[in-house]
């Protein structure tokens, strides 16, 4: 099963920059893996990702979300002090909620081809 996933910074504060993206993308990939999923295309903006995940039927999507929200932003602020400034009043990197898209209508390769026209920062 695939999915198109949307996560949104607390507030739509600007907080990425491509090194932030990078490593972030191999955070999310080590969850997916925990999930016995795979990131099959991973790209974002400064104030928002995109996801597109193949993952089993048996995985919740609701629980896969969770983790890689809670993971990758347990960790980036580990390795970013300074992503502090971004959060500091909510204590939060993500906004509580996401989209999540099942994938099956339009081709695969049309929503991979959008998730890699996002304008990622330099």
């Amino acid at each position: 099963m695939h999915a198109h996933l949307v996560f949104v910074t607390k507030f739509r504060h600007k907080v990425f920059g491509d090194r932030h993206l990078s490593r972030m993308e191999q955070i999310m990939r080590d969850v997916c893996a925990d999930f016995e999923a795979e990131l099959v295309e991973f790209n974002g903006e400064n104030n928002h990702v995109h996801l597109l995940v193949n993952y089993p039927p048996k995985v919740a999507v609701a629980r896969l979300v969770n983790s890689l929200k809670g993971v990758s932003s347990r960790r980036l602020r580990q390795e970013f002090p300074d992503l502090v400034r971004h959060y500091y009043r909510a204590n939060k990197l993500w906004s509580g909620s996401y989209f999540a898209g099942s994938v099956g209508g339009a081709p695969l390769s049309v929503v991979k081809q959008y998730i890699k026209q996002q304008n990622r920062p330099v």
